[in-house]
C-alpha cells in the first residue's frame, strides 16, 4: 500500500473514530457502556446499507439527477433512517440524559459514514487528498452530528413535553434534516463547510455535556431526597397520619384490599432500588464501580409481579406519589443491565 493509500484510509476514518471517543470519554458519568456504543454503531453500519439500497432504488425509479437527489432526497432518506435507532432507545427508556442520547446518535451516524466512506474509496479512486478531508472531517462528522443533534432534541422534548411519540421525534429530525440539506447544498465552499463542522461541533457538543451533567445532578440531589423521604415514611409504621397515607386510603375503595397493599409494597420496592441507582450513579461520578449486589435481581422479580399485580390502574393511581418520568424509568433498566 502507497503512501496515499495509506493517507486516505486515515483521513477517511479516523476523525470520526476520534471525534466518536473524545465525546465518550469526555462524559464525566461514563454510564454508556463500550458494548452499548459498538452496538449503535453496528447499527449504523446496517443502517448505511439499507440506505444504498434505498437510495438506489429511487434514483433508478424516478430518475432524478444525483445533484437533485443529493440535495432534497438523501437528507430525508438517510436521516429517517438514522433516527430510527434513536427513537427505539428513547421510547424504551433505554437513554438516561442528553449526552447518552447525543453519544449513541453520533455513534449511529459514524457507522453510517464509515461505510459510506468504504464505498467511496472503491469508487473516488482518483480523488485527491483535499477530497478525502472534505470526506473525512467534513461528511463523515456531518452524519454523526446530524444524528446526534436528532437525538439530542428528542431527549430533551421527550423529558420536558407530553407531546405524541411522533411529534416528540418531528422537531429533531427536521433539524437533522435541513443541516444535511444544506450541508449538501454546498452554500459555502466544501473546505469552508468542513471547517465550519470542525469550529463549531465540539463547542455545542460541549455546552449540551455541561447542561445534561447540571441536570443529572439536580435530578440526583432532589430525587434522592424524595426518593428517601418517601420509603422513611413507608417504613415508618404511622402511614395512615401522612399525607401519603391519607391518600392511599382515598383511592382504597377503588381497589380490593390486596391491592391496595400490592402497591404499597411497590411503591417500598421502586423506593428501594430507586435510592440504590441514584447512590451507583453519585459514586461512578467519583470513579468507584461497585458490583451489583445478589438481592437486586429477586427485587426487580418481585416488582415485575407486582407490576402486574396492581395493572395499569394502580400504576396511574400512584403517579402523583412517585412522579416516574423518563430518566426515572432508565435508572432501572440500567440498574438491571
Amino acid at each position: 500500500m502507497s503512501l496515499f493509500e495509506a493517507l486516505k484510509i486515515a483521513i477517511a476514518f479516523l476523525p470520526i473514530i476520534i471525534f466518536l471517543v473524545s465525546m465518550w470519554l469526555f462524559d464525566s458519568f461514563q454510564l454508556l457502556k463500550k458494548k452499548d456504543v459498538i452496538l449503535a454503531i453496528v447499527v449504523g453500519l446496517v443502517v448505511a446499507g439499507l440506505a444504498i439500497l434505498v437510495n438506489s432504488s429511487i434514483i433508478q425509479y424516478t430518475e432524478i439527477s444525483r445533484v437533485a437527489f443529493s440535495r432534497f432526497i438523501a437528507p430525508v432518506t438517510e436521516e429517517i433512517l438514522k433516527i430510527l435507532f434513536v427513537i427505539y432507545l428513547i421510547r424504551a427508556s433505554k437513554v438516561g440524559f442528553m449526552v447518552d442520547a447525543a453519544i449513541l446518535g453520533f455513534a449511529v451516524g459514524a457507522g453510517f459514514a464509515i461505510i459510506e466512506n468504504i464505498y467511496y474509496l472503491g469508487v473516488l479512486t482518483e480523488a485527491d487528498l483535499l477530497t478525502w478531508f472534505v470526506r473525512g472531517f467534513g461528511t463523515a462528522v456531518m452524519h454523526g452530528g446530524t444524528t446526534a443533534i436528532a437525538a439530542i432534541i428528542s431527549k430533551d422534548l421527550s423529558d420536558r413535553k407530553k407531546w405524541s411519540p411522533i411529534l416528540i421525534f418531528i422537531p429533531g429530525l427536521s433539524a437533522a434534516i435541513l443541516l444535511h440539506a444544506l450541508f449538501n447544498m454546498f452554500i459555502l465552499p466544501p473546505t469552508t463547510s468542513t471547517l465550519f463542522i470542525i469550529l463549531v461541533l465540539p463547542p455545542v457538543f460541549y455546552a449540551v455535556f455541561k447542561k445534561s451533567e447540571q441536570n443529572t445532578r439536580e435530578w440526583l440531589g432532589t430525587g434522592l431526597d424524595s426518593d428517601l423521604e418517601m420509603l422513611q415514611i413507608l417504613k415508618a409504621g404511622n402511614i395512615s397520619e401522612t399525607k401519603i397515607g391519607k391518600y392511599l386510603k382515598s383511592i382504597q375503595d377503588k381497589f380490593p384490599p390486596l391491592v391496595v397493599g400490592d402497591i404499597i409494597c411497590y411503591l417500598r420496592i421502586y423506593l428501594e432500588l430507586s435510592i440504590k441507582a441514584k447512590g451507583i450513579l453519585i459514586l461512578k461520578e467519583s470513579g468507584i464501580d461497585l458490583p451489583p449486589e445478589p438481592e437486586m435481581e429477586a427485587q426487580f422479580i418481585e416488582l415485575n409481579y407486582l407490576d402486574k399485580q396492581i395493572g395499569k390502574t394502580g400504576k396511574l393511581a400512584i403517579q402523583p406519589l412517585l412522579k416516574i418520568n423518563n430518566t426515572d424509568l432508565w435508572q432501572l433498566s440500567m440498574m438491571r443491565s
